[in-house]
């Protein structure tokens, strides 16, 4: 099952060179799941006939809401009232005026007039075209009315010369309907923090001290958050991956700076998920220049940095909660219990790097879910899972609390 199945989505093509991007678009929507219907102009089959749309699909690409079938259907009604989103990429300037001004001309616009669900549009045209302010206008109106824009990105456009007017990546395109369509919104008006990754601690201008954190659950958290329809401010450290679209991302490297970050932040917060394996010791004095090999050992005195879960617990907002990770060798639930009691923490994610499938670097994790009432064993998962699991259970405790 894809994580778009059941959805219905009307991809609609005007007459820009940027349409011969969008069969990656479908065919993607497809691979997902989804249950896609393509609406083309007249123009854009200029560019790319229905042909390639219809063997991706199984549906017939129409342009006409007068096109006939049996048994007599009103195509542009029925495909409206079942859609679950609209995405017109591109979105020539001509179908953006039309849109605008409430014309409904063709197949496109008559539906698009008649649908009821989330509208996507990503204007795909010369700079100077895009610039223009009657085009501008167009588009703050659509927005106005509730129309979800998906900005142009710069580059070498067809006439030759370089501008802002590229249609944004197929993949870019598709995230934007997999935050719309992917989870229901249940955590909608729910403010996260997230920690991920590992935090270096400065040696020298050359060295630093680590750890194995990949950072990989921590995002994880943060995108099933972003697709929840959470505001997910990602703080983050060393990543071996790439952050989430759509959460605001933070850098902090070093324990120092993720304290600072972390703070400075957290009384705003609902959630506080603190994931990234952050050093306990930093070196005592950071050397100023590269330090040169001797002859003899160095010894390198470290020093303790600050908790910053002990921290947030000391200084947990009323209704705030607050969930940390502890990763160990040995008694993992005993060790787990105590951190949960002594830093004041709602919930504690606890894993053992001797479990195979859990720890460090690995797509997957097993995790033992910790609060004061219970433990929660999961079974091995992939982070992306085991994170649902643990801000499904956060809600509900949020739930009860509110209760």
């Amino acid at each position: 099952m894809g994580e778009l199945s059941g959805k219905t989505i009307l991809v609609g093509v005007t007459g820009g060179i940027a349409a011969y991007k969008t069969p990656n678009l479908v065919s993607l929507l497809v691979q997902k799941g989804a249950d896609v219907h393509v609406l083309l102009t007249e123009n854009a089959k200029n560019i790319i006939p229905p042909v390639p749309f219809e063997a991706l699909t199984g549906n017939r690409c129409l342009s006409s809401p007068f096109e006939r079938s049996d048994p007599p259907v009103i195509h542009h009604i029925a495909l409206a009232k079942k859609a679950d989103l609209v995405i017109i990429a591109p979105a020539s300037a001509d179908v953006i005026g039309k849109c605008a001004g409430g014309i409904a001309d063709d197949m496109l616009t008559s539906t698009i007039l008649a649908c009821q669900c989330p509208i996507y549009f990503a204007p795909a045209m010369n700079d100077r075209m895009y610039i223009n302010p009657i085009v501008q206008e167009n588009m703050e109106k659509l927005r106005r009315h509730g129309w979800r824009q998906i900005d142009p990105v710069s580059g070498h456009l067809a006439c030759g010369t370089d501008g802002l007017g590229k249609m944004p990546d197929p993949r870019e395109l598709y995230q934007h309907i997999r935050r719309e369509l992917a989870c229901p919104h249940d955590m909608a008006g729910v403010k996260l923090l997230v920690t991920a990754g590992a935090t270096r601690e400065p040696i020298d201008p050359v060295r630093y001290i680590t750890n194995h954190s990949s950072g990989r659950m921590g995002c994880a958290v943060a995108e099933a958050a972003m697709l929840r329809g959470a505001d997910v401010t990602l703080v983050a450290a060393g990543l071996e991956v790439e952050p989430p679209p759509f959460v605001t991302v933070v850098r902090a490297m070093s324990a120092e700076e993720m304290f600072a970050a972390v703070t400075a932040r957290a009384p705003e917060m609902d959630l506080i998920v603190k994931s990234a394996a952050v050093a306990d010791y930093t070196p005592a004095e950071t050397a100023a220049h590269k330090i040169k090999k001797s002859g003899g050992d160095l010894s390198l005195p470290l020093k303790r940095t600050k908790d910053i879960l002990a921290f947030l617990g000391e200084h947990k907002k009323e209704g705030q909660l607050l969930c940390g990770f502890s990763m160990e060798t040995e008694n993992l639930l005993e060790n787990s219990r105590k951190k949960l009691v002594k830093k004041n923490l709602d919930m504690i994610a606890a894993n053992s790097l001797n479990t195979p499938g859990a720890g460090f670097q690995g797509e997957t994790n097993v995790l033992t879910l910790i609060t004061r009432e219970e433990e929660v064993p999961l079974p091995l998962m992939g982070k992306f899972e085991a994170a649902m699991e643990l801000l499904t259970r956060l809600m509900a405790m949020r739930s009860e609390r509110k209760a």
